[in-house]
């Protein structure tokens, strides 16, 4: 059995018409307009499905307000999508419509099956010079006008931290996820068996509750983070997270309010991993970013970022924060 992408991110959301202007904005193509369903695609296929909140096809929601509902993952073939919904059977209900099948997690979110049919490209992504690398001649550099996500690249979903292990070892044992990096106070960051990206999936326990945290699409290169941020700010929607570079995982990002739930990163230069990577435990939680963008204004108002970020709502640096003896313990690389 091979899961080999991400293939679908359903939200819940209060404000269709909203919603439907973000992600036009972020740079989704509309593929599906209706009065209770609007569909994108990214270059390569996948879809962002928006459904009214209250939908009474949806899968229960385990936040309050708009989130994500359902997660479709993209199986290799027909025998390893039988395989998976013969086996998750075995102990919670399953419906195939439409050749989906539908389930739900450890943590009650949605959770889907679908052969895979991605569209390949053949794209040329901006070249870069310097000294003993020249990529590009007579070809100066112009603006970006359409900001154009490649593909969902990872989603990130906060969870309770009672039963944070089960949660992860349903992906892991079931679903052949590969923790690549577990970060013991924070959460688990996993690779799904088919794709080479540092992570595809997070589940992150700090936040101590079940919700959306953010779902990252990739770009072609940092240039195309700057400006896609950029256009979003011009076009009124809110920065979540100022220009950097993560620590785990090593992208570029940049981060934006999603008004459907969560937020949204455009992401670029993710480390590529093989089986030989990992699992890096960390008994700490690593800072979260390399660098970010500061200014003149952070330093003489006291405001430099720094390097753990900012903390999560309930994370352990801020008040209301929970802790607990946790019956179920991890296993084997989780040690």
């Amino acid at each position: 059995m091979a899961i080999e992408r991400i293939e679908s991110v359903t939200y819940g959301v209060d404000d269709l018409a909203e919603c439907t202007r973000f992600f036009s904005d972020f740079g989704l193509t509309l593929a599906e307009e209706a009065d209770d369903r609007v569909v994108f695609t990214t270059q390569v296929g996948q879809t962002v499905v928006l459904r009214p909140v209250d939908a009474p096809d949806l899968p229960p929601s385990v936040e309050t307000g708009p989130g994500i509902r359902e997660v479709i993952w993209g199986v290799d073939s027909h025998g390893a999508f039988d395989a998976l919904v013969a086996e998750l059977r075995t102990d919670r209900a399953v419906t195939v419509v439409d050749g989906v099948a539908h389930t739900h997690d450890e943590t009650g979110f949605g959770l889907g099956f679908a052969i895979t049919d991605p569209v390949h490209l053949n794209y040329d992504p901006r070249r870069y010079n310097s000294s003993g690398r020249v990529e590009r001649w007579n070809q100066p550099h112009t603006a970006i006008r359409d900001i154009r996500p490649i593909r969902i690249c990872h989603v990130a979903l906060n969870i309770p931290k009672e039963g944070r292990w089960d949660a992860v070892h349903f992906y892991t044992d079931r679903l052949n996820f590969r923790a690549t990096d577990i970060v013991k106070p924070m959460g688990v960051f996993m690779q799904v068996e088919g794709d080479d990206d540092q992570h595809n999936f997070l589940l992150c326990h700090r936040p101590d509750r079940a919700g959306t945290n953010h779902t990252s699409y990739e770009v072609s290169g940092f240039d195309d983070v700057i400006e896609g941020g950029n256009h979003m700010i011009e076009k009124g929607w809110r920065e979540a997270r100022r220009l950097g570079r993560h620590t785990v995982g090593s992208n570029v990002f940049r981060f934006i309010h999603n008004p459907a739930g969560g937020r949204v990163e455009y992401a670029a230069d993710m480390d590529r991993v093989d089986e030989t990577y990992g699992p890096n435990v960390h008994e700490e939680t690593p800072p979260h970013h390399i660098w970010v963008l500061e200014t003149n204004r952070d330093a003489e108002q006291g405001t430099l970022p720094g390097g753990d970020g900012v903390a999560e709502p309930g994370s352990a640096s801020q008040p209301g924060s929970t802790e607990f003896s946790e019956p179920a313990e991890p296993r084997g690389d989780f040690q």
